[in-house]
């Protein structure tokens, strides 16, 4: 099933984009996918923590993914 992939912050520097549309198996968890991103997008592998959120809703590691979702990648903020 086809997701839309949002990025932030010094994401959008590391990934070259602000967003992808991006395939994810059926019934993939937030858990799940955290380590696909990992497995497939090595350059965010040195971002320790990081929200995800879904439809503009922060996740948790048990939501389901569906078709069509919009998930956002935000790391951590800093600044004064």
């Amino acid at each position: 099933m086809k997701i839309q992939l949002l990025f932030f912050g010094i994401t959008t520097d590391l990934m070259n984009t602000n967003q992808l549309k991006i395939e994810v198996n059926t019934a993939t968890s937030i858990h799940d996918f955290k380590l696909n991103l990992k497995e497939n997008y090595p350059q965010l592998e040195n971002i320790n923590t990081y929200a995800i959120a879904v439809n503009e809703e922060y996740a948790t590691d048990q939501l389901i993914l569906s078709e069509g979702d919009v998930v956002a990648i935000i790391p951590p903020v800093s600044g004064g």
